[in-house]
């Protein structure tokens, strides 16, 4: 029962998205990057700065336990190392994912405002 289930739930989503497949050579492209202008900007303005002060506050703790709580304590030192090591690993998977994402956007000419450009002289084409 369960295959079965999950095989129409295959067909379903491929005769759904067989349209959007087949008239992919049509679709404007001009229409969708205020959008994805939105995107990036919300990433680059909101969401990469509370990420960073999220895993600068967690590398703080740390170095708090570490270094004040954790003086006497060896437990307490062995819990400030992986709360540093945590917002250390933070720090480079935030940094990747901010590179990622400008890669992208310069990659499809993505500039912040809203505005596209298209640097590689190809032309867009349009409905």
């Amino acid at each position: 029962m369960r295959h079965i289930t999950y095989t129409l739930t295959l067909l379903a989503t491929t005769l759904l998205a067989a349209p959007l497949f087949a008239s992919a050579a049509g679709v404007n492209i001009g229409a969708l990057t205020p959008y994805s202008n939105g995107i990036v900007n919300l990433i680059n303005g909101v969401l990469v700065p509370v990420l960073f002060a999220i895993a600068f506050l967690y590398f703080i703790w740390g170095v708090y336990k570490y270094f004040i709580l954790g003086a006497d304590n060896e437990t307490k030192r062995d819990e400030g190392r992986t709360f540093i090591l945590y917002g250390l690993i933070g720090f480079v998977v935030i940094l990747s994912v901010w590179g990622l994402v400008d890669i992208i956007s310069k990659t499809f000419g993505l500039l912040p405002g809203g505005d596209a450009t298209n640097t590689y002289g190809i032309s867009t084409p349009t409905i």
